[in-house]
């Protein structure tokens, strides 16, 4: 049976070098595409679709939170990161909030076709550029994005989620999904181990 792919790109020459790409290919059908993350919910509520084709950088709802959204009401469908960010911190977030892979929108037709397949197929797939990186990353520090970084200075200095907020100009919602994020990654459960080991990596600046 062929697989469904749904395109979410604000570009229109992107999401029409994509049907072109994949045009010829007798197992996949492109079922539609949306240029936000309000159309794409709206069309996925009344619409079947097997794999997802998502950027990150979207007009309304950023492809992180909208890959999370999606992955929590509809976990079935597998979702693949699609993005020129090849920062490490964006792939982690995208997989740590259900994206089964992460493609760079300069990744070939085979490169696609292929990912699509292996996601039907419950495994992770990378394009090859961002493999590369994975293995040449330490182990011992986690990669974190420059908001974490931001946030995690002020939880270091004591501030609560509230004054961070106001202090960085984010919605506390938002600072409380930094929070989690950066703990994930930390594998700590408590602000003050949080604190201890944003320490220990140097992620920080502690003044006295």
């Amino acid at each position: 049976m062929a697989i469904s792919v749904f395109i979410i790109d604000d570009h229109f020459m992107v999401i029409e070098g994509i049907k072109t790409l994949l045009a010829g290919e007798k197992d996949i059908i492109l079922t539609g595409h949306a240029t936000d993350g309000k159309s794409a919910l709206e069309y996925l509520a009344k619409n079947h679709t097997d794999v997802i084709l998502m950027d990150i950088n979207l007009p309304d709802i950023n492809g992180i939170d909208l890959c999370a959204m999606v992955h929590k009401d509809y976990p079935k469908i597998k979702i693949i990161g699609l993005s020129t960010f090849n920062q490490l911190a964006y792939v982690e977030s995208m997989i740590q909030n259900g994206a089964s892979g992460y493609l760079l929108k300069n990744s070939t037709r085979e490169e696609i076709t292929e990912a699509i397949e292996l996601v039907m197929d419950d495994k992770k797939i990378f394009s090859p550029e961002v493999n590369e990186m994975m293995k040449e990353t330490s182990d011992t520090a986690p990669l974190i994005s420059r908001r974490e970084r931001e946030v995690l200075q002020c939880i270091s200095e004591g501030l609560t989620s509230k004054e961070i907020s106001e202090k960085l100009f984010i919605s506390i919602n938002t600072v409380n999904t930094h929070r989690k994020s950066l703990m994930m990654k930390l594998n700590v459960n408590k602000t003050a181990d949080l604190v201890r080991w944003a320490v220990k990596f140097n992620l920080v600046t502690i003044t006295f």
